[in-house]
């Protein structure tokens, strides 16, 4: 195995655009998922996310990250302002549809309308869903962490219901993303399928892993 050695030193000297790259797949894959705002005055936004971190289950508190304020970011002026966003997770049927959510579009502008698609409101929950997502989940805004070294957000909510395709629980609860045709993400724009290799059994000292799928 053939190894490349990078320094801090050399990181920081790389090209930018080769720079983000690298740093942004070094992680390896991450989930894709459409974060679904509306502002107070009835716009509403859409914009993907591949930053999401479970933080609990009880509380049920997931939490992503938020670039930094200094250009304006729809998403979380409509999150302070009203409390409520959606998570969305993006299909492997829709995935450009879900990256031209990226662009820059003008706050009077719904990238529901622009890229394509369907706002759908359920159980009188104030933001909409992604209607085409097969995974949506309903997410009340409880605090933020500013980290100052990069000058980012943590953006934590708790969950406050979720929509899942039933045949893809599983007994114990476990949730088949693949089946699900969730998509993920490497870097900042390559797109992959989730494939399962296999489950196991809680792990414990001195007794043996049991796979269970």
């Amino acid at each position: 195995m053939n190894l490349r050695h990078f320094t801090k030193a050399e990181i920081l000297d790389l090209e930018t655009l080769y720079r983000r790259n690298l740093m942004n797949t070094l992680i390896g894959f991450k989930n894709a998922n459409l974060v679904a705002t509306k502002s107070k005055d009835g716009t509403e936004n859409l914009a993907i996310f591949n930053s999401l971190v479970h933080i609990g289950a009880n509380p049920p508190h997931i939490g992503f990250v938020m670039r930094p304020t200094t250009v304006e970011r729809h998403t979380y002026d409509n999150i302070h302002e009203t409390g409520y966003y959606t998570f969305n997770h993006v299909h492997t049927s829709f995935v450009e549809k879900a990256h031209q959510t990226s662009a820059k579009y003008p706050r009077n502008v719904s990238e529901f309308e622009a890229c394509g698609f369907t706002p759908l409101y359920q159980n009188d929950f104030f933001a909409p869903y992604v209607q085409e997502s097969h995974i949506q989940v309903g997410m009340k805004f409880v605090e933020e962490i500013f980290i100052k070294t990069n000058e980012v957000y943590l953006i934590i909510g708790e969950v406050q219901e979720f929509f899942v395709q039933e045949d893809c629980i599983r007994p114990d609860g476990f949730i088949d993303l693949a089946k699900a045709g969730t998509a993920v993400v490497s870097g900042l724009d390559g797109y992959y399928e989730a494939c399962e290799i296999a489950r196991f059994s809680y792990a414990r000292p001195n007794q043996a892993i049991q796979k269970i799928f």
